[in-house]
Formats: structure tokens, sequence, C-alpha cells
């Protein structure tokens, strides 16, 4: 019985191996490679829920985080840039009213659509950059108010969401992507076509364009960012594709002070003198673009020429104005720009000009020593003593001539700017004892 039992034994055995030697090597299951993302989705709960569940589940989740989850796999990558280009998706969570009344509304606006840029950013990611831009712009390019000269609203914020938008997607975007997106807003904005209209127009008849054109590209463009290089490449692209004239008729536009009604104050630069608050703005473009060496294609002439076009628009600016522009803008641009002048000959705009800096340093309470030091560095540009002479004794003529001009004007009428005038004569007078006064006090030591 026990010999019979293992002869069974081994008899089944041997059979099972014989009948598993008979089968063809080709019928065996074909061995398969899984990628870590295909693994990371397959050994996941999500592949077994049907569609409309995951995006049940997906509903529930703020932007934020489906964001987050996008970066989980390829497959899960695909599914999220499907689910958000759905109609109903849109609908729910990209806003389109922008005409907040509270603090409160338009933070949460700009917050979504900070949650909304780096949503887009993450889910297209294995996307090339134009293809990138399609489908993200795609989505919000039926937006009024993302739109120039489409919203009449004037406390829309719709273009300050659009840039908090545009700076989280493109952060970190290296220099030939971002000129692609330019290029892409230009396309998509018709912007070239709708600046070259209102920069060859006469300044502030198309007062609503140049207002749209400077919100546009102030609050999408520029303003979002934090750091200079950023903000000097976008003010860059826009002034690149136009000459000097244009240029210089550009920056006004994007920077220069606005009246109290909201457009463009193009003449009161020509009539009075302006606070340095109306100015700064303007400045600081200037010192953005020719105050780094960074800046590509930008030199000291072409500086010089922009600079020599702003102040002439509309018409020559009242020479205060020119005066605090240049204090505003620092002592290195100031001395250049006032050296040139002295190296072509014009010593009467240069003694006129200094006067008015020297009244600017006293009206906006800075240290009278650093228009003496400006000065003195204008002296060392003229090669003989002579020409020393002739420059500090132009420059004194220039006194009398500008105090007997603001004298003549405070009592040539009744006018209510008589007040301020006086005022201005007053303040001229005292500019003038302190500049001397320091002036002595270098050369007495």
């Amino acid at each position: 019985m026990r010999k019979a039992s293992r002869n069974v034994g081994m008899y089944t055995l041997t059979h099972k191996s014989k009948l598993h030697k008979r089968t063809p090597p080709r019928s065996r299951p074909a061995r398969t490679i899984v990628t870590r993302s295909q693994s990371t989705f397959s050994g996941c709960c999500f592949h077994k829920l049907p569609s409309e569940v995951f995006d049940l589940v997906l509903d529930e989740l703020s932007v934020l985080e489906i964001s987050v989850f996008s970066m989980v796999s390829k497959e899960i990558t695909r599914y999220v840039a499907n689910y958000i280009s759905t109609l109903a998706w849109r609908n729910k969570m990209i806003i389109q009213s922008f005409h907040r009344s509270t603090c409160l509304e338009q933070r949460f606006t700009v917050g979504r659509y900070r949650d909304l840029g780096l949503l887009f950013k993450r889910c297209t990611l294995l996307l090339p950059t134009k293809d990138r831009l399609k489908f993200i712009f795609s989505k919000f390019s039926q937006i009024p108010c993302f739109m120039l000269e489409q919203c009449l609203t004037p406390d829309c914020i719709g273009f300050s969401s659009y840039g908090v938008f545009l700076q989280t997607l493109i952060a970190g975007w290296d220099e030939l992507e971002c000129n692609r997106v330019f290029s892409f807003l230009c396309d998509l904005t018709n912007l070239l076509q709708k600046t070259e209209t209102v920069i060859t127009g006469k300044p502030g008849v198309r007062w609503y364009q140049e207002l749209q054109l400077r919100l546009f590209c102030r609050q999408v463009l520029l303003d979002p960012w934090p750091n200079q290089p950023d903000c000097q490449f976008w003010l860059t692209q826009l002034l690149k594709p136009w000459p000097m004239v244009s240029q210089a008729h550009l920056l006004f536009i994007l920077y220069g002070p606005l009246r109290p009604e909201g457009i463009l104050g193009w003449q009161d630069l020509v009539e009075r003198g302006l606070p340095h608050s109306a100015l700064w703005d303007l400045a600081r473009a200037i010192l953005l673009l020719f105050g780094k060496p960074e800046v590509k294609d930008w030199t000291t002439n072409s500086m010089l020429t922009i600079l020599e076009e702003i102040i002439v628009i509309p018409q020559p600016w009242h020479v205060e104005n020119v005066a605090r522009l240049l204090v505003l803008c620092g002592s290195s641009l100031c001395y250049t720009v006032l050296a040139s002048k002295a190296v072509n000959g014009r010593l009467l705009e240069i003694s006129r000009l200094i006067v008015y800096i020297i009244l600017v340093c006293e009206k906006d309470g800075y240290h009278m020593s650093w228009a003496v030091k400006l000065v003195q560095q204008i002296c060392k540009v003229f090669s003989s003593p002579p020409e020393r002479f002739r420059f500090i004794q132009q420059l004194e003529n220039m006194f009398s001539e500008v105090t007997r001009e603001i004298f003549e004007f405070s009592v040539a009428g009744n006018h209510l700017e008589d007040r301020d005038t006086f005022q201005t004569l007053c303040i001229l007078l005292d500019s003038s004892a302190r500049f001397h006064t320091k002036f002595l006090h270098m050369f007495l030591k």
C-alpha cells in the first residue's frame, strides 16, 4: 500500500511537469514595464472610480488643493486639465465679476486669481510654452474686464487680478519664454496696434484710450513684479518696438502725472510747477531704464534723447518741473544731463535749470550742499578758468533774472495764484542765500 501511494504521487507529479513542459513558451503572458507614474495612479483608489464620481471628489477641492493634486502623476495632470476645461467648472471657479464694493471682496478675488495662476502653471507643466499659453488663455480670453477698452467701470479690479494671475503663472520662466508670453499677449489683446494709435495721436485727445493703455500695462505687466529686473524686462518690451520720440510719449502715458478726475495731466506740466509726488513715478521709470547697467540696448545717448523728448510733451514744460524731475532722478543722471548741455555750450539753459534746481531743493527739503557739489562738478567740465568764470557769471545773472520774472508776475494782477507766486519768490530768495552761503563756505575752507 505504501509503495502504491508513492507511485501514485510520483506519477501525478511527473504528469504535471510534463504537461507544463508541453506548454509553448510563446503562450506565456508577456512581461510589461510599469512606469512610476503609472504605478502611482494604478495603485491608488482613483482609477477604480467612475469619472463622474471622480469629478464629485474634485468638486469638493479648492483651486489651491486641485493645483497640488494635479502634480501626483501624469494621468492625474491630464485628468485635471480636462476637468478645469469644462464649462461648469469655469463658471463656478473663475470669477468674472470685478466690480467689488468692499476691500475684503477685492482681496478674495485677487487671491483667487493668484491660486488660479498656480493651478494653470502646474497642470500645464508637460506642455510646450506655445501650447501652454493657448490652453491657459483660451479660458480667459472672453472675460471683458481683461480686455482693453471693454470695461467702463472706473474702480474695476480686472486688470489687477489679471496681473496677479500672469505674475504667478510665469514666475521663474526664462527670458525666451517671457518673450513668447509678450508676443502672445500682444496678439491676443491687439496691444501694439492700440499703442500705436495712442502714441501717434495728439496728447490728450484720446484720453480714454490713453488711460486704458496705462492701466493695462501698469497693472498687468509692470506693477505686479516686486523685483526690478522683471519690471525692467517688461518695460523694455513695451518701449522697444518704437522710435525714441514715441518711447518718450509712451513713458509719459505709463508714468506721467494723473489729474484728480483720472486723466493724464499733459497741460499741467506746461502751465505750473507740480509737487514731487506727481513726478515720482516718471522719475522711477527713468531710473529703472538708465540707472542699472543690466538693462540691455540703453545708452547714455538714448537716455538724453528720451529726456529731451519727454520735457517738451505736449509743449516745453515749466522749468520747475524739469528741475524737479532731474532732482528726483538723482545725482548721476542729473549731472549727466547738465554736463551734456555744458559740453554743447548751452550756458543759458544750464544756468536757468540750476537756479530752479536750487529752488526745488529749498522747497522739497533737500540739502543745499547737494546743489553746491553739483555746480562744482559742472565747473570741472569747462577746461579753462575763463570758461568757468563765464559759467559762474551766467549763473549769478540768472538768479537776478528769475527773481525779477517771479516778482513781476506776482505784481502783474490780482489772481488767486499771486499768493503762491509771492511765496515762491520768498523761497527763491531764501534758497539763493542758502546756496551762496554754502558755496562761499566751500571756497573758504
